[in-house]
């Protein structure tokens, strides 16, 4: 299978890399970034031994489409695609948090909820939800992003006092949050699908604040089936998803959840190749549009190839 692992591009007038759990990411003269997008597959943390054929197209186009179909509300980083595995776009200063929004009650917050927890990020929720309800209306449950480590919640109140995000910056960012996520709610819907939480990333370039890095990805997102919600909400069953939580799932049932002492399970042919379709699944079911198979070539020679010429007509 044509996979990407990894990268060890070296481009002209580059100046920094960073590898990340799935992309590379390459500063080309200070100034602009190239983010390969590569099939490795992460959970729990922790990077799996193999990659997932096509799961980097995936995620690199379904970024597009979001990140394209949202301009009109913030500019963002991209300045071209010029390869299904990678962007090109400007180099920001990021913000040190995300800006994670929730319409329901699931994952991370149902978790708190169900502990006890009325209150995250300095955000009350009300009594009497049950799992993935729809809450009053979206919050936002900022974290830090960690340079090493697990990234932690923070609170609106505590990022402001500390001097992280300026007052006035922080603002705009629950503005720009609230507008994406309606955004991705009304695309999901016409797909059949229910946005339920989500994050953004934002950077500042001359002043100017940019949506930065991927987003509504199912890596980033969580998405719900909306036939069927109202009525599983009812019975007390779980909702149908649309994420990777299917790798984590095989994870668990195959006694891995990435603690101390734990061997990640085999990784059979069978199983890459069904993880594969599974995320081209992901892809034509949130683009709602078929997933198109690059070229039969080696795909490094392919991005190198098309970065390369890219970069050429920007520097």
């Amino acid at each position: 299978m044509n996979a990407i692992k990894e990268t060890t591009f070296n481009f002209d007038k580059q100046t920094a890399f960073y590898k990340g759990k799935v992309r590379d990411v390459y500063t080309i003269a200070d100034e602009y970034l190239v983010m390969v997008a590569s099939d490795r597959i992460s959970a729990f943390d922790v990077v799996l031994p193999r990659p997932i054929p096509y799961k980097g197209q995936v995620l690199n186009q379904i970024a597009e489409k979001f990140l394209s179909s949202t301009k009109d509300i913030i500019p963002n980083w991209v300045i071209t695609v010029p390869d299904p595995n990678a962007t090109i776009g400007y180099k920001c200063e990021p913000f040190k948090v995300e800006m994670v929004i929730r319409g329901y009650l699931a994952g991370h917050l149902w978790r708190t909820y169900r502990d006890g927890g009325r209150t995250l990020c300095g955000v009350t929720l009300p009594e009497g939800l049950k799992e993935n309800d729809k809450l009053p209306e979206p919050i936002i449950t900022p974290t830090t992003k960690a340079d090493v480590g697990h990234d932690e919640d923070i609170s609106r109140e505590d990022i402001i006092a500390k001097g992280i995000v300026l007052e006035e910056d922080y603002i705009q960012l629950e503005k720009f949050a609230h507008a994406l996520y309606q955004r991705g709610t009304e695309m999901a819907r016409e797909r059949g699908l229910i946005l339920v939480d989500t994050k953004y990333e934002f950077g500042k370039k001359d002043g100017q604040i940019y949506l930065m890095d991927e987003i509504h990805t199912p890596d980033s997102s969580r998405y719900f089936y909306a036939d069927g919600y109202e009525e599983r909400q009812a019975n007390g069953e779980p909702q149908r998803q649309l994420s990777k939580e299917f790798v984590r799932e095989w994870l668990m049932d195959n006694g891995f959840q990435g603690k101390d002492g734990q061997t990640v399970p085999e990784m059979t042919d069978d199983i890459v190749q069904s993880i594969s379709e599974r995320y081209i699944e992901l892809y034509e079911h949130i683009a709602g549009e078929k997933f198109q198979y690059p070229a039969d070539e080696d795909a490094i020679s392919r991005v190198e190839r098309n970065i390369m010429e890219a970069l050429n007509k920007l520097l």
